[in-house]
């Protein structure tokens, strides 16, 4: 048993150590502010076009989302957005309110995954890729490139310690 515990031990301590995290760069091309949110990891940030705002995702991370929020107004932390609302907070801990379009990724072991969603609707065009593979585009809610139903097969791989953009109005 503890041969095994170790062989078990072992194999985890090499999947970690060859994972690192990735870097995702956010930025707003659009005409309007976004308020960009990320969970589990990242919150949220306040973008002005042409901002940028970048944040560190850990290996491991499993059902990652970044999206845009519109139509924001915040005052000490809270308040409230017209789309892609995540309980009232300016740093979102838990996912946004439909509509929103979706950036999603699991990052860790010998692929990362990734791909676009309009599941939850439609509400900031987006462009979604990593330095290792397809960039994807999703300029309307008709976007061929995203998600419209669960069954759809959309999700792209990465090689892993891939880094990440993720554009608003691209």
């Amino acid at each position: 048993m503890a041969a095994c515990s170790s062989v078990v031990f072992l194999l985890l301590a090499a999947f970690v150590a060859g994972a690192s995290a990735a870097t995702f760069t956010i930025t707003n091309k659009c005409s309007f502010m976004v308020w960009p949110a990320a969970t589990p990891v990242g919150g949220g940030a306040q973008l002005s076009p042409g901002g940028t705002w970048t944040i560190t995702v850990p290996a491991g991370t499993q059902s990652g989302r970044v999206w845009g929020r519109t139509g924001c107004s915040f005052s000490g932390g809270s308040g409230r957005c017209t789309t892609g609302d995540c309980g009232g907070a300016f740093s979102c801990t838990l996912s946004g309110q439909p509509p929103m379009t979706l950036a999603e990724f699991t990052i860790g072991g010998a692929m990362d995954s990734y791909d676009i969603s309009v599941i939850d609707g439609f509400n900031v065009g987006m462009a979604f890729s990593c330095s290792t593979g397809v960039g994807l585009v999703c300029r309307d809610a008709g976007c061929p490139d995203a998600y419209h139903q669960p069954p759809d097969r959309k999700t792209h791989t990465c090689a892993a310690n891939s880094n990440y953009q993720v554009t608003f109005c691209p």
